[in-house]
Order: C-alpha cells, then structure tokens, then sequence
C-alpha cells in the first residue's frame, strides 16, 4: 500500500547533511507500524514528508499506486490522514462539529455527507456527545479523540499520529490504544511510549541520524536492549513484568 524508497529530506538545500537518509521501507493495508527513535533521529520529519509538508531531495513516496508530487499532493492527502502531537496545534474552529467538517467540506463534501460520516465517527470513537461542544473547553484526552475524528471523517487508508500518548492520563492513554487497535485503517504511529507501541504494532521501525536502523517484529526489536541503548532508548517499562512472547 505505502513504499518508502530512497528517501532523502534536507531542511536546508544548501546543507550536506540530511534529516532523513535513503529510507526504504513499505507498510501493508491495515498494519500497525511503531516509528521510534531518540530525538532528532528524523520520526517527525518522516511523518511531514509523508504529506509533502516537507519535500524530498530525491526518493519517492507512493501509496495506493499514487506517486507523491506537487501535481499529486490533494489526491494524496485524501488518502492520508495525520494526528498531530498536539491537539491544540490542530483544533482551529471553535466547535467540535466546525473542525470536523472543515476537512470534508474542503474536499467538496456536501453537508448531509458529512454529517452522516461525523456522526459514524463520533459514536465510534465515543465521543459523540461532544459534537456540539466548544473544542477549547475540551479535556486532553477529548482533544485527541476528537483531533482523531476530524482526520478518520475523511475516510484514509493510512493514517500518521505523531506521539498519540501524549497529553493524556492512563485511563485517556488505554482506552486510545483500544480505539486505535480497532481501527481498519494501516498505522503508522511515532511515539516515545515503547509500552503503547508493544501493545499495539506489531511491526517496529527504529531510526537513528536519519536511517531505518532496524526494521522488525516488535516482539524481537523492543525486547533488544542492547539494540534499544545503541539508539538512545530503554526497554519499555512493563517488561520487567512479562515474559517474551
């Protein structure tokens, strides 16, 4: 579905050094991959070239058989759908139903679509009493699910969350992962909750200075301390407390 090949992101043409430096990689329809890595390894950077917010210097991204190019991007992005690290960043209208229509309405949608595709959304995500809701009255974890509608109302094939965990407290953070786990569309999640990613992906990419570094099960990457230290990172917490599956 999604192939990544050769994928080099400079933020500055005229540096030599690149963000990101020739990442191969492809995701299947419906897969839930973990993107992790230290700080700086390139995981945002990853995610906003995913949506041509950031260009590539060469390489190419294609999903669904598109290629993404300037001439591409709004099919793309019809096919896309990202999560921001914070929600704040995302909610701009000032009703929970204004920002989830914004996106729908944008792509020509008429309104008795979009309300049949918000009010689906809503009630699976729970949150369908908050539709008429102002979003700044909002709680963290109401934010997030409802940052989460506004990109599942357009309906993608694969969908970029940028540290999902954020923000939220531990009942907001598990009941997410159950919401995310029953979601049909593939994942592509970045996040520093090595916890989150071992209970919800299956498959674990690990950057380093740019680089797929390692590419596997989760059950094998995220049990591998040493491969986790020599990238800057630690075991997940609960692992004192399970066996290896």
């Amino acid at each position: 579905m999604l192939r990544v090949s050769g994928l080099r992101v400079k933020y500055n043409a005229a540096e030599a050094a690149c963000a990101l430096d020739g990442l191969d990689f492809s995701i299947r329809a419906g897969e839930r991959v973990a993107l992790i890595g230290a700080n700086g390894a390139g995981k945002s950077t990853l995610l906003l070239s995913l949506v041509g917010v950031l260009s590539a210097a060469s390489g190419s991204v294609v999903l669904d058989g598109i290629e993404l190019t300037k001439d591409t991007l709004t099919r793309l992005r019809k096919r896309i759908g990202m999560v921001l690290q914070n929600p704040d960043d995302q909610l701009f209208m000032p009703t929970v139903y204004e920002d989830i229509a914004f996106g729908p309405r944008n792509f020509g949608h008429g309104e008795a679509e979009i309300e049949a595709r918000m009010d689906k959304v809503l009630r699976a995500l729970g949150i369908f009493h908050l539709k008429h809701r102002m979003a700044h009255k909002l709680s963290g974890g109401e934010k997030r699910l409802v940052t989460l509608a506004g990109v599942l109302v357009m309906e993608p094939l694969l969908l970029l969350l940028d540290e999902p965990s954020s923000f939220l407290d531990p009942q907001a953070r598990r009941r997410l992962i159950k919401i995310l786990a029953e979601l049909p569309q593939a994942l592509l999640l970045t996040t520093h909750d090595l916890d989150m990613a071992l209970d919800l992906c299956g498959r674990v990419l690990l950057l380093k200075e740019g680089k797929v570094h390692a590419d596997g099960p989760a059950g094998e990457i995220l049990y591998n301390a040493a491969l986790l230290e020599d990238c800057g990172l630690e075991l997940p917490l609960s692992l004192a407390h399970r066996e290896k599956p």
